[in-house]
Formats: structure tokens, sequence, C-alpha cells
């Protein structure tokens, strides 16, 4: 097939266990679109080299009459200073968008997923609430135009870890979310051993490098609340777990928080948190509430990374998670009581003993309507036959885009990538007003921001455009990766902004026709 029959190619197919295919739902298209050469032809953009308003370079391609600016490259070899005296930390990630100070204004709040730890490490600025001051991530408040000039930012959180997605909460705050177990008590996970050289492995650098736990002074894992007029308080939601936490999609009708986990080497979970108020009415998210996982009505354990047809829909109910937080304690003569792999899976083994469902890698989630949709990075292929993968990651396919009916309790698998050329590892997610999902790539090669209309359209919106740049030396940031992530609509939808997280981490504003692309 041409690159344009393959956007447009819809999968279908036969009904599988646990599931059954109907046409129907927000994304009727899907099943209801034929297959032929053409469909969507309109609305695959012809990309093109832009240049950068901030300084010339040609660092996106975007449809014709888009025009864009990056602000706040840096990164820990390399930082810019804020206006508080931070040091602004790189690997920019999830973010939301609040309406401004004054006109024409944005605040932004922004996720920095930080790995690794240093003594005093954390980036504080003046007024910086810090949870561990070895742990490296956290948050930056940024108020910039629609055009993405910079008026002035800080630090809002510090001395968290792995900060990744999180959620735009409507009572103007944003929830960041940790997508690691890390801390003083477990064993350091897998990115603290080198990668193979040739295939070649390589020695264990010791207990005192870049990447240890040794140095954290408190546990990791959990979600914390920044509210977008001022810093955060610093305190983790426990009661929402203790897990590889990856987004949050508030429902505003329900009350409930529904939270995807991205553990990377084992099946991963979703996950609905009632807090013990409703935020609505408080005007702030409480710890103590109650942890579920969901699972598939009839099917134990259901395996739903595997492909499977679009369209496929399963009755769903949920298992009550009964420790969703742990401390270990102190390590006995300097070894953890618990290995990361333990405490990995500490909260998703209780609901998979219960017969929770497990996915692939859960990623961006969004509230829409009634609806909440996530990305599931490598679901699609065939099952895994392992009981980890840590070196490829549980799953074997390119991508999937799943929606929960919250009315009718009903799962919806609307869209898997037949191949990395249409969609390759979807990873953060928004929506437009008009009800597209604009997915952000995280794949090998140069990646896309996409958008998938109600209707089964996949189409370009941006690509990255920046050479891929070699990594720095030991101990700087531990790889490359130039996907797009944050992605998220200024109020009124005029500007998309959105980060790309490199070694060197960077923002970005665009603004263009948004509805001659069906945005």
């Amino acid at each position: 097939m041409t690159e344009l029959d393959r956007r447009s190619f819809l999968k279908t197919g036969a009904a599988v266990t646990g599931g059954a295919v109907v046409a129907g739902g927000p994304f009727a298209g899907f099943l209801a679109a034929p297959a032929v050469a053409g469909v969507g032809r309109d609305r695959q953009n012809a990309l093109r080299p832009v240049q950068d308003l901030r300084d010339g370079v040609e660092r996106l391609q975007l449809p014709e009459g888009f025009s864009y600016r990056s602000f706040q490259p840096s990164s820990r070899s390399r930082p810019i200073v804020l206006d508080d005296g931070a040091k602004l930390p790189g690997r920019h990630d999830g973010m939301a968008a609040f309406s401004g100070r004054s006109a024409h204004t944005v605040t932004l709040v922004r996720n920095h997923e930080e790995n690794g730890s240093a003594t005093n490490g954390a980036a504080v600025g003046s007024g910086t609430p810090v949870y561990d001051t070895a742990a490296l991530g956290g948050t930056s408040t940024v108020h910039v135009t629609y055009e993405g000039e910079v008026l002035d930012s800080f630090m809002s959180l510090a001395g968290t870890q792995m900060n990744c997605s999180g959620g735009r909460m409507p009572w103007d705050s944003w929830i960041t979310c940790e997508e690691t177990v890390n801390g003083y008590d477990v064993g350091d996970d897998f990115t603290r051993v080198p990668p193979p050289v040739n295939g070649v492995p390589q020695p264990d650098p010791g207990p005192l490098t870049y990447r240890t736990n040794a140095r954290l002074t408190r546990t990791h894992g959990h979600i914390f609340e920044v509210p977008a007029a001022g810093p955060a308080t610093g305190r983790p939601i426990r009661s929402a777990g203790r897990f590889a936490h990856e987004a949050v999609a508030f429902d505003p009708r329900g009350g409930a928080l529904y939270l995807t986990e991205d553990n990377f080497a084992f099946p991963s979970g979703f996950y609905r948190y009632d807090p013990p108020a409703d935020p609505m009415a408080v005007g702030e998210l409480r710890d103590g509430g109650t942890l579920w996982m969901l699972k598939v009505k009839g099917v134990d354990r259901a395996d739903l990374a595997r492909s499977q047809p679009n369209g496929t829909v399963y009755d769903v109910e949920w298992v009550q998670i009964s420790q969703p937080d742990v401390d270990y304690g102190a390590p006995l003569n300097g070894v953890p009581l618990a290995t990361n792999d333990q405490a990995i899976v500490h909260v998703s083994q209780q609901g998979r003993n219960q017969g929770a469902a497990g996915f692939s890698r859960l990623e961006g989630a969004v509230y829409d309507h009634g609806w909440v949709f996530w990305t599931s990075t490598q679901g699609g292929g065939a099952p895994e036959t392992g009981a980890s993968d840590s070196a490829r990651g549980w799953g074997n396919g390119h991508g999937q885009v799943w929606g929960l009916d919250i009315k009718a309790q009903q799962l919806h698998m609307l869209y898997e990538s037949p191949g990395p050329e249409v969609l390759d590892f979807p990873d953060n997610v928004t929506t437009s007003a008009r009800g597209t999902l604009i997915l952000c790539e995280d794949g090998s090669n140069f990646n896309y921001i996409r958008g998938l209309t109600r209707k089964g359209h996949l189409f370009d919106i941006a690509k990255n455009n920046l050479p891929p740049q070699p990594p720095p030396p030991a101990p700087s940031v531990p790889d490359q990766n130039d996907e797009f992530a944050g992605s998220t609509f200024s109020p009124g939808g005029r500007t998309l902004f959105v980060n790309i997280q490199d070694s060197l981490g960077m923002s970005f504003a665009i603004w263009g026709p948004w509805g001659r692309i069906d945005v």
C-alpha cells in the first residue's frame, strides 16, 4: 500500500475472547468507513520545514500556514536559570495549559522526567517545595504569550523523580506522576545497569553512580498536585498508589481520577482513584481515598496487550487495591529489603491476583464528554511469553488507543497501529475542541504528532525535524530521546503547546489554521 493508503487503513476482524466487535460509540467511523485508497486524503497534510521564530533553525515540519516558536531549551548539563534562581532540569515531558494572568497569556505547568540522584541535587529555587533533596525531577511553571514568548518562570515542585505525564484538573491544578518506584528502600532499577556496547555486557558501575537509589531520602512512585497559581505542597497522594504512574484523567461527573501505569517490563494496569472528598467542591485532591484496578467481566487476567480488532468492546468492573502504598524501610546493612522488580509490581499484582486486566505500557490519558481515552505504547502485537521483558518492554506491537465509556462501563479498543510507518509508539495524548485526539509519538525514528479524528482518519500535524543528537557524556542524562510530549492546547484552542524530550529538552508554541486540518 502507499503511505496514504496505510494511513487510511482501518483494521477489522472477528470477535476475540472476552470481547465483541461492535459498530458504535464516538469512533464508529473506525468500523463504518471503508478501507479504500483516498479515504482521508484531504487530511494527509503535506508537512514542510518551518523556521523557528526564536532563532531561524528548522526544528519542526508543519502544514502550510503554521508557525511556531521554541522556548527554554535546557538540560542538567546545559541548564538555563529561571527567575527564582533554580536551574531548569531537562527532559521536558507532560504539561498542561491554563488561563494566564493577563489577556493573551498562558500559564504552563510542565514535567521534567529526570531519573537519578545527586547529593542536594533537587532543582531548588526561592520558595520551591522539595520532596526529596537528592531527586532531580520536578515541575516548572512558565508564563508565556500565545506565541511562546516567555514572561517569567519558576520551579513549582522539586525533588521528585521521573515526572512523566499527568493530567489537567478542572479546578486549575496539574497532577504530576512519577514513573518509577525508586526510593531509599528498594534496589536500583534496570536502568542502573550500563547498556551493552556492541553486544558486550558492561560492568556494573557500583553503588555511587549518578543513577543509584542510595542517595534518595524518600520513596517514589507517587502523584503530586501542583496548582496553576502557585507552587505545590510537595505532599504525595499515597493512597493513589505507589507504582510506575504515567497519566491521570479526571471525570468531573463522577469525581474519580483514572490513572495509567507504564510498567516497562511487566503488564500494566488501568486504575481508578476515588478521593475522600469531591475535588470540585474542596478545590484540591486529597489523600485517603480508595484505589481500584480495571478487570474485564468474565475473564480473569485478560491479556489486552495483544493484537485484536478495532472496535472490540469489553464490559468491565473494578477490583480494590487493599495496600496501594508501601515503604520497605531502611536498608539492612546497606542492602535494600526489596528489589525494584518486587516493588514495581506491588500494586498491580494485588489486582492481578483478583483477575485484573493487563495492558502494554499505558501512557497518556485524557477525559472528554464522558469518556477517558488513553494510549498503549507497545500494544497490539503477539502475546508476551516471558515473565518479564526488561530488554524491549512489555508488548510486541506499535501502539493502541483505548477508550472507556464511563457511564456504560465498557472498554473500547479503538485503534491499533498496523505498523510503525502509520503510528509508532503513541505516548502523550490530548483532545481538540472538535474531539480529535492529538497523539505524540515516542518511536525510534523521527517522531510525529498525529491527529486521530472521530471518523477514524489518522493524519500528520508535525514532525520532529531535529537531527538525532548524540547522548552527552555519562553521568549526565541516561539516553538521547527525541519524543514529542506534553501536548496541550491553550484555553480557546489557539495555540498547541508541546515539548520535545531530547537530551536538551525544549518547549514549543504552534499556531495556525487548525480548522483546515480537522483539529
